[in-house]
């Protein structure tokens, strides 16, 4: 079942490569219907999914690579269910948003594919090689968004994006290797390495182990100071490059947080608690400070992606104090951690696509340009003041659910995180200065004879801000998927 959902794209990517001549109409109404199967699939898994098993589901392995202990393992449990689900739905939105793509559309839908394919695969993965084979591919693809079909300085971001997250990867694998050397038997296999902890008792070789880890998933997540290569990334990316590389490739390094460095590296991780609070504290009122200085929309966005990932490190952090003993209050954060990283994924992937509307139409991202936006384009504008309102934890939304549970634990076992609230504030501050500058006010600049928000554009923004107040207003079905697996990762750093 996980082989056929994560390898579906990528078989409708090559069909698609295969027939040069597809009309493009045709091409993109096959990536709507694919993306189509996929959402259901994934249904499926969820409806079927029983958040009391024990260990994983739908579990497939085979042995691939047998002489270094790798094998072709997959699982899904409460950490990478709701990440399958996101993936899904934004690119969903993605296809739907790129109806009206006209700069070679069957090859961008192969592209966006073939990267969907890498991000499913990453979230089911029960293998480090498999992990880190999934985790490299997406660059890139990425890369490949980036760079044809970006706008802007968009070979240049592209390169620095490729570098920099390139070498993240390198370093990520060498970490992997230390947990190898380190295992006995030796294995690649995520769920013995974290039964086995492998480098316990060995603080220093544990250390720079997690360190290597930290680095390569900080540099993708990316915090403070791995974060460069963002702004320009997003920036210079097309509207759906920018949606998916914010809701899902950004959750790759935070995900490996809690799926790998959390529970194989316990020891080590609560030895560098403090330091991972600092770097989130760190993260998330400079993203916050930086965002509300941009006067370009998608740079601004782009910052406050810095400032969201910045809770998740507080929650994960957090989640190592044991001595705080109240293990109840550390689950807590990860819960915070894993709905918040589902929560951004769907407010920024729509902003990402709201902003894209903008440049559709006037070619600009600047805020001096537009005014007066909401008399021609009212559409446009209730959707980007839902965002806004949901990107600042407003009560009703998903990001309150979300950093109401990160900094209720966080709190709990760490006092001065309470810092971190400062974000929150200066988030308000800037979402609301972008709404008065480019809605309110007399009609100016590319405002005049602005048109609002297309079919495809509503249908692709609309259920991402309707889920973010699903999340806010019922989170139940999430939580109890999200729960039992925060209290698993919390027991397993605890050892």
């Amino acid at each position: 079942m996980l082989s056929l959902l994560v390898s579906f794209p990528l078989v409708v990517a090559l069909g698609l490569l295969a027939v040069p001549r597809l009309p493009d109409p045709t091409a993109r109404w096959v990536w709507v219907v694919s993306e189509a199967v996929v959402v259901l699939a994934v249904a499926g898994l969820w409806a079927a999914y029983d958040p009391d098993t024990s260990g994983l589901a739908f579990e497939e392995q085979v042995p691939w690579i047998p002489g270094i202990g790798s094998s072709y393992h997959l699982g899904v449990d409460g950490l990478s269910l709701p990440l399958l689900a996101l993936t899904a739905v934004i690119f969903a939105a993605g296809a739907v948003y790129a109806l009206r793509e006209q700069q070679r559309p069957r090859v961008h839908a192969a592209l966006f594919l073939f990267l969907q394919t890498t991000c499913l695969g990453l979230f089911v993965a029960q293998d480090l090689i498999v992990f880190f084979v999934f985790f490299d591919l997406s660059i890139v693809a990425m890369y490949f968004a980036i760079a044809g079909w970006g706008h802007g300085d968009a070979a240049r971001s592209a390169l620095k994006f490729f570098l920099y997250t390139f070498l993240g990867s390198l370093v990520l694998l060498l970490g992997f290797i230390g947990l190898y050397v380190a295992a006995d038997p030796h294995t690649f296999d995520m769920v013995e390495l974290s039964a086995a902890t492998p480098l316990a008792d060995r603080p220093v070789a544990g250390g720079l182990v997690l360190t290597a880890i930290l680095v390569g998933l900080a540099v993708k997540t990316p915090t403070v100071p791995f974060h460069t290569w963002l702004p320009p990334a997003h920036t210079d990316a097309s509207a759906v490059g920018s949606a998916v590389l914010a809701a899902v490739l950004l959750k790759m390094g935070t995900y490996g947080f809690v799926r790998i460095a959390m529970p194989m590296l316990p020891e080590a991780w609560r030895a560098f608690a403090w330091a991972i609070i600092a770097v989130g504290v760190v993260s998330v009122v400079y993203g916050a400070l930086v965002a509300l200085a941009q006067t370009d929309v998608k740079r601004m966005i782009a910052y406050t992606s810095v400032n969201h990932m910045g809770y998740v490190v507080v929650a994960v952090g957090a989640a190592g104090l044991v001595a705080a003993d109240d293990p109840q209050a550390r689950a807590v954060a990860v819960s915070g951690a894993i709905t918040q990283m589902v929560s951004h994924g769907l407010i920024t992937g729509a902003l990402f696509l709201l902003a894209g509307v903008l440049y559709d139409r006037a070619g600009s991202y600047d805020l001096a340009s537009f005014g007066g936006l909401a008399a021609p384009a009212p559409q446009l504008a209730t959707a980007f003041a839902l965002g806004a309102f949901a990107s600042l934890g407003l009560p009703g939304f998903s990001g309150f659910i979300a950093e109401f549970q990160v900094f209720t634990g966080s709190i709990a076992v760490a006092p001065i995180t309470a810092v971190a609230l400062v974000g929150i504030l200066v988030t308000a501050a800037l979402f609301l200065n972008a709404f008065q500058r480019l809605f309110t006010g007399p009609t100016q600049g590319h405002s005049t004879g602005f048109t609002d928000l297309r079919r495809s554009e509503l249908w692709s923004v609309g259920p991402l801000l309707a889920l973010t107040i699903a999340i806010g207003l019922l989170p139940r079905p999430l939580l109890e998927v999200v729960e039992p697996a925060a209290r698993t990762v919390v027991e397993l750093v605890g050892r």
